[in-house]
């Protein structure tokens, strides 16, 4: 690593996890740069566990270490592309590498099918087609069979045996014992991608990253790029690893500085694409509507201009000329003054359009982002709701976006809330292409100083069945599962929560947040408590721990309802924001109550909430199909989770639950505190059993995580009986 700082942390590739694999009589077999960073993987973890590898396809070369963020086995390097004449590739010891195999006893191979004959130490019944399934594998799928003592992994594309070789990591032992029938394994959503809100500028109140909870960026420093090619390669290691096969490189709020990695500032960007290359990560920016004024000196940037377009197409060719794998723009417009088509009198549709035509030649997408609201908005007035927003600006727009516009919805209707119902739009769109976003980086749940464990949430999103209980998931509609309407597909995006932190995400447990997003990219009917074993297994393999029972039982403990006891002790039923406008950590109950922003909670002394139903309110809930339209209408009906979102209601209203809402207030505000302490304490039994420096980061993350939940209680539980004079049924102390 650059500049003397300390070593990143393995995550969830440490050289221990690669013990099965390296311990094994290895051939890889294809040709492709992907190839080659398969190879250098087997040949780093082979050189590491004793094991041995070989290379058909072409002319066997020495290998080298990957990227990785702990002390190398023996023989190991820093992982560069075979190509890269920056950096000294090391030679790897014969044995590790004898050149070429084609035939001898072997343990595992690992091979591209179709080019040329598969080797033959391939049992032939490994070749055959599995039952009932005669579909391709695709660019990035593979399949994965044991037979003869001998475990195969094959796929039609290198990224797909990119792809399978990091199963084989998550399988371990289990890859290479008795028989294994042949399975496909192929990726539900075509781009499963990540958003850095990095600035190559530090801003003057978000920082080197907004919302940023794990250090500096990654990509960018002061202006200028980071500088640290290791890291960057070991990240782009572990987002291959997880499924993740895209990423934006800087921040939907484009500034001046960034504006500019469009033209001049394109080397900077190129340079982080061919590092991330070799994972089969592609390389997407984040782009500023204004661009031809901004950047190419036109008086306008209206979307239908023949200037404004031949500005694009040109300054598009030379994007593809430098990157030619170039994934896309991301487009934040007309939302929280950046600019957009509606200076112009155009819409969103023509606004994407444009931008969706240049990039198609190229095989290109633009990510335009739904996330449109009157930012200016009048706490008086009631008929104003941003929930509405999204549904209000682009479901009449359906079916005029162009095939190559993905358009970007956050999950739910507002801003990243704990909890909120999942967003309308989503099924109100069929004819467009979709991306659901979802928010790894913890602006609104701790911030990467409380354990909060998201993959139960993003599994509710993504198994939410908008028409009914018999009929489609939001993942299947992003999987382009046949159902209502034409359907068109889509992608699952997510902001990241990675910095320049030893950890990569400031907090070592945030990093399972970042794990599971990939896996349920990957595959979003994985369940979170299995996701979670798999990044336990990874990041903490048995030989590397003093107690491995122990540590399961307690990151289980710590991780498993984590995300529900934050819910339960900040803002309760669904009714959101009542936190500290200041960053948006901790509590400021009131704080954003007579504010722009349209994010209010309405307590009074007779109830508390947001009525956005037809019949008296705001009208949101109608915005939804049936039966959800009904159910979210009716008080009787709402889940109660949502109940505050949906309804003003008196603090009498009795729950499904059978509490009224004033004491489940109380009720889960005491409850989420103390699971706090039994979560921190829990933690206090690895003292002993992990790597001291990860206990002590998370130990220290606990203790905040205790005095923040402490506030959070006590303020809301205060303020809540002040306002409704209703006295704790318990008897519990409120102030």
């Amino acid at each position: 690593m650059n500049g003397g700082e300390p070593e990143p942390h393995a995550a969830w590739l440490p050289p221990e996890a690669f013990r099965a694999l390296g311990a094994r009589r290895v051939l890889v077999h294809g040709d492709g740069p992907l190839v080659d960073t398969v190879f250098d993987e087997v040949v780093w973890a082979c050189a590491g566990h004793g094991g041995q590898a070989w290379r058909t396809g072409v002319g066997a070369k020495s290998g080298d270490a990957p990227a990785t963020g702990s002390p190398a086995p023996p023989a190991t390097g820093s992982g560069p592309a075979a190509d890269d004449p920056a950096v000294e590739r090391p030679a790897v010891d014969d044995p590790v590498v004898e050149r070429p195999m084609v035939g001898g006893p072997v343990d595992l191979v690992l091979a591209l099918r179709g080019t040329e004959p598969v080797p033959p130490v391939v049992p032939v019944d490994a070749t055959a087609t599995p039952v009932g399934d005669d579909g391709p594998l695709g660019d990035e799928g593979f399949l994965l069979v044991r037979v003869d003592d001998v475990t195969v992994v094959l796929a039609d594309a290198p990224a797909g045996l990119l792809y399978g070789l990091f199963e084989l990591v998550r399988l371990g032992e289990a890859a290479f014992t008795g028989d294994r029938p042949a399975q496909p394994h192929r990726p539900a959503l075509r781009r499963r991608m990540l958003d850095h809100w990095d600035n190559v500028a530090v801003h003057p109140v978000m920082g080197q990253v907004e919302r940023g909870y794990a250090g500096g960026s990654i990509f960018w420093r002061d202006g200028v790029p980071h500088g640290d090619r290791d890291r960057l390669r070991a990240y782009g290691r572990l987002l291959a690893s997880c499924g993740i096969n895209a990423i934006s490189v800087n921040n939907v709020n484009v500034g001046a500085v960034e504006a500019r990695l469009l033209t001049d500032r394109l080397d900077d960007v190129a340079e982080i694409a061919d590092l991330l290359r070799r994972y089969g990560v592609r390389v997407h920016l984040s782009v500023t509507f204004a661009a031809p004024v901004v950047l190419g000196g036109l008086p306008t940037a209206d979307p239908l201009d023949d200037g404004v377009r031949d500005w694009w197409d040109a300054t598009t060719r030379r994007v593809y000329a430098r990157i030619p794998d170039f994934g896309g723009y991301v487009v934040k417009a007309d939302s929280e003054g950046q600019p957009g088509p509606f200076t112009y009198g155009r819409d969103h549709a023509d606004g994407a359009n444009l931008l969706a035509d240049a990039l198609a030649p190229h095989g290109g997408v633009v990510h335009w982002r739904a996330f449109v609201y009157d930012h200016r908005q009048d706490w008086r007035d009631r008929t104003t709701d941003r929930a509405r927003a999204a549904y209000d600006h682009f479901a009449p727009l359906d079916g005029r976006f162009a095939d190559n516009v993905v358009l970007q919805v956050k999950y739910g209707p507002v801003d990243f809330q704990p909890r909120e119902p999942v967003s309308p739009v989503i099924a109100a769109m069929p004819a467009t292409r979709l991306a659901v976003e979802l928010q790894v980086t913890q602006e609104y749940t701790g911030q990467q100083w409380h354990a909060c464990y998201l993959a139960p949430w993003w599994s509710e999103v993504l198994g939410f069945r908008p028409w009914g209980p018999q009929e489609r998931t939001v993942a299947d509609v992003l999987a382009d599962v046949p159902g209502p309407g034409p359907g068109r597909g889509g992608d699952l995006v997510a902001v990241s929560n990675v910095g320049d932190d030893p950890f990569w995400c400031g907090h070592p447990l945030a990093q399972a947040n970042l794990y599971a997003f990939g896996r349920l990219a990957w595959d979003p009917g994985l369940e979170p408590g299995a996701i979670l074993d798999e990044w336990i297994d990874l990041t903490f393999p048995a030989p590397t721990v003093g107690d491995p029972a122990l540590v399961r039982e307690t990151l289980h403990a710590v991780l498993d309802d984590s995300w529900r006891t934050y819910e339960r002790y900040t803002a309760p039923l669904g009714v959101g924001f009542m936190v500290n406008p200041a960053g948006h950590y901790g509590p400021g109950v009131d704080g954003y109550e007579y504010s722009r922003w349209g994010t209010y909670h309405f307590a009074d002394r007779d109830g508390v909430g947001v009525d956005r139903t037809r019949a008296t309110g705001t009208g949101f809930a109608g915005q939804y199909p049936p039966p959800w339209s009904q159910v979210y209408e009716s008080p009787e009906r709402c889940p109660d989770e949502l109940l505050l979102f949906f309804h003003h209601v008196p603090y009498s209203h009795v729950l499904h639950s059978g509490s009224t809402v004033i004491q489940h207030i109380y009720d889960t505000h005491f409850a989420g505190v103390q699971e706090v302490v039994a979560m921190r304490d829990r933690w206090r039994g690895l003292a002993d059993v992990i790597d001291r420096a990860v206990y002590d980061r998370v130990a220290e993350r606990l203790e905040e995580q205790l005095r923040c939940a402490t506030e959070w209680r006590d303020q809301i539980n205060t303020y809540f009986f002040r306002k409704s004079g209703v006295p704790d049924a318990r008897g519990r102390r409120i102030h």
